[in-house]
């Protein structure tokens, strides 16, 4: 089988429909919309376009499971987990071939993606049977307290195109695990791994309303109306700051539970005792993972003016040497932009900033050929007027601005509105420590690139969200608390 049939072969196994209450169909008004290739331009395949009526469908189809789903034994929820865990690991190669096609990225890093999010429906199905309470004696000992954990109940679950599974699946594994039905409400560009994944918990045993998956292009015509309505309970939402300020607006009216992980303008600190070559290592991990398109990418490159000079001649090396091109070919490293816009918004940044004086080390041009590609891109000398210094790039460019002094670095570091994550390389422990405590962030990666796991929680602080995903308090996001006073004891 060529590499064009296998494409062809594996976008035609996947749903093209509406996921409504545990059946496949189409939208009520018919239409559909186009799902584009990025390194070509062209169409893959048309999916169904959900719209006012199919939302609440969903809703009602969440709604009706939730009482049975909520009283579903711990242990089952964790298995369904578990053996949707085990059906992506099965099918790694084809779904990360699927993830390439929509979004772009290269195939490795898409089967690194599965891996990913694999392990989040594997850590919840091991927490769906940690749900803990609780029992004490009050202060007088006149009565007793019970401590209950319950689902929140039906949950809007709304995910980016950067990390299409994975996304999916760090929401998904929680709601399951705590006992929340849910409607999954997937970014426009990245429909298809969405799809893929609830046809995976069909398979998986995962009973019928539990779980709706409804693809759009009219994002607010479906998801505002079902937070107004009051059945929806809780809302979990990745992606811009803007529009999670819209959500928390609309959510306000029936004080539903939130969290939200939004954007990011993360800080890349390197100081003159660091290991440059980690230092340089670590920085191509959090510049180029996802070929920068990542909340978590490392977006202000400041390095001491020490050692400035020489990382930037090292990343501009590495930067340069990578590979670029559609992902299904071998060996490359770097694939497209999602689409025009956004290699338009990259281009508009860099031109800027080597207005303001910046000079291009390497790249700095959209690339040759069909598709929305970038070329990888190093500047030096970035002033902090500049629009890199205040705006979330979402693509592969490292802008570097040196600095002296610790205080300088951090003052610079924190000079933003969001809070999700920073970066600090040095081999001095106390200011190790002293850094990561000062930083004003929701996580740090001390001498690392990679701080995403599913172990770990996951969220920010500032104008980057509220709550956490990941980690052992995940699943509190979508538990509440309730405590039973027995008197007379």
């Amino acid at each position: 089988m060529t590499l064009a049939e296998r494409e062809t072969q594996v976008v035609e196994r996947v749903p093209k429909q509406l996921f409504v209450g545990g059946t496949w169909r189409e939208a009520r008004s018919g239409a559909v919309f186009k799902v584009e290739d990025p390194s070509t331009g062209s169409v893959l395949c048309e999916v169904a376009d959900a719209g006012t009526e199919d939302g609440f469908a969903a809703l009602d189809a969440a709604v009706a499971a939730q009482p049975s789903w909520a009283k579903h034994a711990p242990r089952e929820r964790g298995e369904i987990l578990r053996r949707a865990y085990e059906l992506l690991m099965q099918r790694q190669d084809d779904l990360a071939l699927l993830m390439t096609l929509e979004m772009g990225k290269p195939f490795a890093e898409a089967k690194g993606e599965i891996a990913y999010a694999a392990d989040f429906l594997r850590w919840f199905s091991e927490e769906a049977v940690r749900i803990e309470g609780g029992y004490s004696i009050s202060p007088n000992g006149q009565a007793r307290f019970l401590v209950m954990r319950q689902p929140v109940g039906p949950s809007m679950l709304i995910t980016p195109w950067n990390f299409p599974m994975a996304m999916g699946t760090r929401k998904i594994g929680p709601a399951i695990a705590a006992g929340c039905t849910m409607i999954l409400k997937p970014a426009q560009q990245t429909p298809l791994s969405a799809l893929a994944l609830a046809d995976i918990l069909r398979e998986a045993g995962l009973p019928e309303g539990v779980l709706s998956v409804l693809p759009t292009s009219d994002a607010g015509g479906v998801t505002e109306p079902l937070l107004r309505d009051g059945r929806i309970r809780k809302v979990s939402f990745t992606g811009s700051t803007g529009v999670g300020r819209k959500l928390l607006e609309q959510s306000a009216e029936q004080v539903l539970r939130t969290s939200m992980e939004l954007g990011g303008n993360a800080p890349f600190l390197v100081f003159d005792d660091a290991d440059i070559d980690a230092a340089v290592e670590g920085a191509m991990q959090a510049k180029m993972r996802n070929i920068g398109e990542a909340c978590t990418a490392a977006n202000r490159l400041y390095v001491q003016s020490g050692v400035a000079t020489e990382f930037a001649r090292r990343l501009s090396e590495r930067m340069g040497a990578l590979k670029l091109g559609r992902g299904t070919e071998d060996g490359v490293q770097v694939g497209p932009l999602i689409d025009a816009k956004a290699r338009e918004k990259v281009q508009s940044l860099v031109d800027d900033a080597v207005g303001r004086g910046a000079r291009v080390l390497v790249g700095g041009s959209a690339g040759d050929g069909d598709g929305y590609f970038y070329r990888p891109t190093v500047l030096a000398d970035v002033p902090q007027s500049s629009e890199l210094s205040t705006t979330e790039i979402f693509g592969p460019v490292a802008p570097i601005i040196s600095f002296d002094t610790e205080d300088e670095a951090l003052a610079a570091a924190n000079d933003t509105e969001y809070g999700l994550v920073s970066y600090l390389y040095t081999r001095d422990l106390n200011r190790a420590l002293r850094v990561s405590e000062a930083l004003e962030t929701g996580m740090v990666g001390l001498n690392q690139g990679i701080v995403s796991n599913p172990a770990a929680p996951f969220g920010g602080v500032k104008h980057s969200g509220l709550g956490r995903e990941g980690g052992t308090v995940g699943i509190e996001e979508f538990l509440e608390t309730k405590y039973i006073g027995v008197g007379g004891v």
